[in-house]
């Protein structure tokens, strides 16, 4: 059996020529999208989904906090006003603050006070969906990015048109300026952008075994219904915090399938107590009052590269499912408090947490931070967070404009988490809603003032910060 198959030749049809075209409306692209369409650009934003948001609503992640500026305390303050925001304190959720079943709040003190606040992913979607029509965005939902069609050119090429695919089968869509918000990268890999691969060394490059583990992915589902205080009632009771003598019980009757609580991995250069195994249940408030979102990670020893091998992707869509089934089974049978929870949603796709690295004209680095640098094409003022990695405390450091900016492609502006950053940079510290909404902002005011100059955006000379 042959190695390739040929296809014919055939022209495809050009649907659109326009100013800017964005690929994935995530955080990063629904808001370069907006912030360049409010400048008068002409914008085609490509989404596979039915809504813009990506993780945080199409994956239900749903992070909501306080705003940060521009385009992203807009959207808390929509979220807010149209009541899609959900907030549980120690009052209304007693018991949660040091709880070993919390996926953010288990290292708080018991009975701490403490703020979780989520919004619904759908109403949020809606919103979003709403603001892209009143600025004019041409937004294409069901529609996946196929390929790209560059120009040669001297020092850089150029991204001279998409294909895209929908109902209407294969089309192509022309533009000036291209925005990558796919999340992992996957317009600027298609472009010819060099790139690192996903998965960065947890923290070297390979784990006990010698496999090179990426972080593995994960899918949040909702359960309603839960009376969480019948569930603390029993880890008193019982002595039984983590659930462990339920899910015992379950595991001798057959109740559990293999990899659904699983042990952690143990042994050098193993990323930590996150996402690496699943000893039990992890849950976080959401929505409202009974209801919470779960996570059902990958498995870490299954060294899946979801965000490019078709093979993985399909894999774990395939085990995540049966996972959620059978943990939505366990809860109602065995654990007191999940009695009447429904399983309410499943977000619509695997999240990757840490796809391609492409490199661009300035790639940023944990030694930009401990080093203190400063840069004069810095996109904000500088920025105070804590780096986890060579630190483990805050530093102030500037982004420059230069990381969104890929090699040699002179028309393509990154954002968000396909930023041109390392993998200890963009991973443990700069991939939350928030800094993607940002980036994704000032990709679009760049894109738009690109469009007004009639420029490349590496042509862009940027000098003052944004935010």
């Amino acid at each position: 059996m042959p190695d390739d198959i040929a296809v014919p030749a055939r022209n495809i049809p050009l649907a659109y020529d326009t100013d800017v075209v964005v690929v994935g409306a995530g955080p990063g692209g629904f808001a370069a999208a907006l912030q360049a369409a409010r400048m008068g650009a002409r914008v085609i934003l490509v989404e596979r989904f039915d809504m813009p948001g990506g993780v945080h609503t199409s994956g239900l992640q749903g992070a909501a906090g306080p705003g940060v500026g521009g385009i992203h305390t807009e959207l808390m303050e929509r979220f807010a006003a149209d009541g899609y925001i959900y907030t549980a304190t120690e009052t209304s959720l007693p018991n949660w603050a040091g709880n070993p079943l919390s996926h953010y709040d288990k290292y708080l003190k018991p009975d701490a006070t403490f703020r979780r606040s989520s919004f619904n992913p759908e109403g949020a979607g809606s919103v979003m969906a709403s603001m892209l029509q009143d600025a004019g965005v041409l937004a294409l939902y069901g529609t996946s990015f196929v390929d790209t069609i560059v120009e040669p050119g001297v020092g850089n090429d150029s991204i001279s048109a998409i294909i895209v695919e929908n109902a209407s089968g294969r089309q192509a869509i022309a533009g000036k300026i291209f925005i990558e918000g796919s999340g992992t990268a996957h317009l600027a890999a298609s472009a010819g952008v060099p790139f690192l691969r996903g998965g960065g060394g947890q923290p070297e490059t390979a784990d006990w075994d010698g496999i090179h583990r990426p972080i593995p992915g994960g899918l949040l589902w909702i359960m309603s219904g839960i009376d969480f205080s019948k569930t603390v009632a029993h880890q008193k009771s019982a002595n039984d915090p983590m659930l462990s003598k339920l899910i015992a019980e379950a595991h001798a009757a057959g109740d559990i399938p293999p990899g659904l609580y699983r042990p952690r991995m143990n042994g050098n250069n193993i990323y930590g107590e996150h996402y690496i195994g699943h000893p039990t249940l992890d849950m976080s408030p959401m929505q409202a009052d009974g209801s919470f979102i779960l996570w059902q990670n990958v498995p870490y020893e299954w060294a899946l590269h979801m965000d490019d091998r078709a093979e993985d992707e399909a894999r774990a869509k395939r085990a995540l499912r049966g996972f959620i089934d059978a943990e939505a089974k366990f809860l109602k049978k065995y654990v007191p408090g999940f009695e009447k929870a429904v399983l309410t949603n499943i977000g619509r796709f695997v999240g990757i947490r840490d796809g391609r690295h492409p490199v661009g004209e300035h790639v940023f680095c944990l030694e930009d931070v401990l080093a203190g640098r400063r840069f004069a094409d810095a996109v904000t003022k500088p920025m105070t967070k804590p780096f986890f990695w060579g630190s483990n405390r805050k530093h102030e450091f500037d982004v420059p404009f230069r990381c969104f900016l890929p090699k040699k492609i002179n028309n393509l502006i990154l954002t968000g988490a396909s930023l041109s950053f390392t993998y200890d940079t963009i991973f443990m510290v700069m991939r939350n809603f928030p800094w993607c909404t940002q980036t994704g902002e000032i990709a679009g005011y760049a894109a738009a003032q690109c469009i007004r100059k009639g420029i490349t955006a590496k042509e862009l000379e940027w000098t003052t910060p944004y935010f």
